[in-house]
């Protein structure tokens, strides 16, 4: 995962120059690998040793492991939001000498209405949400709670926090298939051949997303200080992403930007974007809480409230029990 600054809440993955953490040999039951001691090092210094479960790895009932544990079977794999994500953010303050720095740092990142945050935690968490939010609270108070935080163990406060990184998190994705799907599209081919390629890709995508669902190209959740604080266009005019396979967030111009000029990415892939106006905001109201407002929108704003053609076919494969119904 990734926070804030470059590294933080990060694992480095440079196959070069591995070391294990020396204490704590598995999360989440994947194997805590740092690039180097230096990377190893700076984690525990930063956050790792507060959630450090050393001999209790095994444990089940160690609180850490609860908290995972209640949390995966909440909403697994993770999405927009993590409460390991969050729990590092606890675990940061801890540790740190400069603790107003990291509070002041977390509250720069957008917040919402106590009716919005409401909204996103019944979102994330189906329609036990209220029930499942309280325990996951009480979890997060055994195993994280400390007094310099206090608010954020309160029923408004871990709410808040819950929001926090729903509204800002931004999932990490470095899914080798799509890096083999890009490489394709360099390849010198008839049109035929084209044709045919992009039939297998399409197929193929479909079959492996009977089993992933939307989670194919996310592996985790991480909070990036500046790309938060850009706003969604349906015309974007830079892009996001993981070219180097890591935590680490690109931001890319996609056309020249001029000084002053707003830096809008998509929280829609490619394909929402070419969607009616509709069915675009149809699509981030139901998953981001807002309407559009974007040049593109407010210059289709005279069209009639059409849904589009991908979609009505999605919406009846759906009823028709498709994609792992």
């Amino acid at each position: 995962m990734a926070a804030p600054e470059d590294d933080m809440f990060s694992l480095c993955v440079d196959p070069t120059k591995v070391s294990s953490c020396v204490e704590v040999r598995f999360i989440d039951k994947i194997k805590v690998m740092y690039c180097s001691n230096e990377c190893r090092q700076a984690a525990a210094d930063q956050y790792h040793r507060a959630l450090c479960l050393g001999s209790s790895q095994e444990d089940p009932n160690h609180p850490i492991s609860k908290l995972k544990d209640a949390w995966r079977s909440m909403h697994y794999p993770p999405e927009t939001s993590s409460i390991m994500l969050m729990a590092r953010m606890v675990a940061t303050v801890k540790q740190a000498q400069d603790k107003g720095h990291w509070q002041k740092l977390f509250s720069q990142f957008s917040s919402r209405a106590a009716n919005e945050e409401e909204e996103i935690a019944h979102k994330l968490l189906g329609e036990k949400f209220q029930g499942q939010l309280n325990l996951l609270r009480t979890l997060f108070t055994t195993a994280l709670y400390d007094d310099h935080l206090n608010r954020w163990f309160t029923p408004e406060g871990f709410r808040s926090l819950f929001s926090l990184v729903g509204t800002n998190g931004q999932g990490i994705g470095t899914s080798s298939l799509s890096q083999w799907v890009h490489a394709c599209d360099a390849l010198a081919l008839t049109s035929q051949q084209r044709e045919q390629l992009d039939s297998f890709i399409d197929q193929l995508y479909k079959d492996v997303e009977k089993e992933t669902g939307d989670f194919l190209n996310c592996e985790g959740s991480g909070l990036f200080l500046l790309q938060s604080a850009c706003n969604h266009s349906c015309i974007p005019n830079a892009a996001a992403s993981f070219p180097s396979n890591n935590f680490l967030l690109h931001l890319s111009a996609l056309s020249d930007i001029s000084p002053g000029e707003e830096i809008g990415i998509s929280y829609l892939d490619c394909c929402q974007r070419d969607r009616s106006r509709h069915s675009r905001h149809k699509i981030l109201r139901d998953n981001y809480l807002f309407i559009c407002s974007c040049p593109k929108c407010v210059s289709q704003m005279d069209e009639l409230d059409l849904t589009s053609d991908e979609e009505e076919e999605e919406e009846e494969e759906e009823e028709g029990g498709g994609r792992g119904g």
